[in-house]
């Protein structure tokens, strides 16, 4: 069985696992030799074998983190939303708090909401710091999570994580705008209005990955 990470990662109701073998599959019957269960600890000892090409496909399981003000405080209802998925399809985790936040505007960002809205959060949003245009989820999975009455925010940067007793209670949000430089690069810049706080029980965050390699 292959795809290690669109197996663990990806929610099921989006890559079946009948689908994903059976595309494995295709490979697999193409005749290749297999190693499977074997550790790479030396790029140097792969290369030494003379192969007439080498390509590293490790993926970027990491997720980044959000150190805000309250993260630590607040540490027991946050989450890195790729390895809370790889929790979800493991069985560890089944349930999330009614009012759930998204951090981030990708695809694993559309399965954390959509995953989040099947183990119960009944009010399940989507903040991101981009316009909806630049949110780099394909269009098909941002209308999925709307269609699943998960509504997106954007042209929100989170400031801090507010906590009471050890426990989260939301994140406070600074509200900006799109601005073109004289060299045309595109800034986001504070507008001014009030910053804006989002009541939430737990928080997912999938602002990025990096590679593990």
């Amino acid at each position: 069985k292959g795809g290690g990470m669109m197996r663990s990662q990806i929610p099921v109701f989006r890559l079946p696992p009948s689908v994903l073998d059976e595309e494995v599959g295709y490979i697999l019957e193409l005749g290749l030799k297999q190693h499977f269960n074997t550790k790479v600890d030396s790029l140097k000892a792969v290369l030494a074998k003379e192969y007439d090409a080498v390509f590293v496909g490790t993926g970027a399981p990491r997720g980044s983190d959000l150190e805000l003000p309250g993260r630590q405080e607040a540490a027991a209802n946050i989450f890195v939303g790729i390895d809370w998925l790889s929790s979800v399809s493991f069985g560890h985790i089944d349930k999330i708090g009614k009012r759930v936040i998204v951090l981030g505007g990708g695809n694993t960002a559309m399965d954390c909401c959509r995953s989040a809205r099947r183990l119960g959060g009944e009010s399940v949003q989507v903040v991101v710091r981009s316009g909806f245009e630049e949110m780099k989820a394909s269009p098909w999975e941002k209308e999925d999570a709307m269609h699943e009455d998960i509504p997106i925010h954007n042209y929100l940067v989170p400031k801090s994580f507010s906590h009471e007793n050890g426990r989260l209670t939301g994140i406070t949000f600074e509200k900006v705008k799109a601005e073109r430089d004289a060299k045309g690069r595109r800034n986001l810049v504070p507008t001014g209005e009030p910053d804006q706080h989002f009541p939430c029980d737990d928080v997912l965050v999938a602002v990025g990955q990096e590679n593990a390699f």
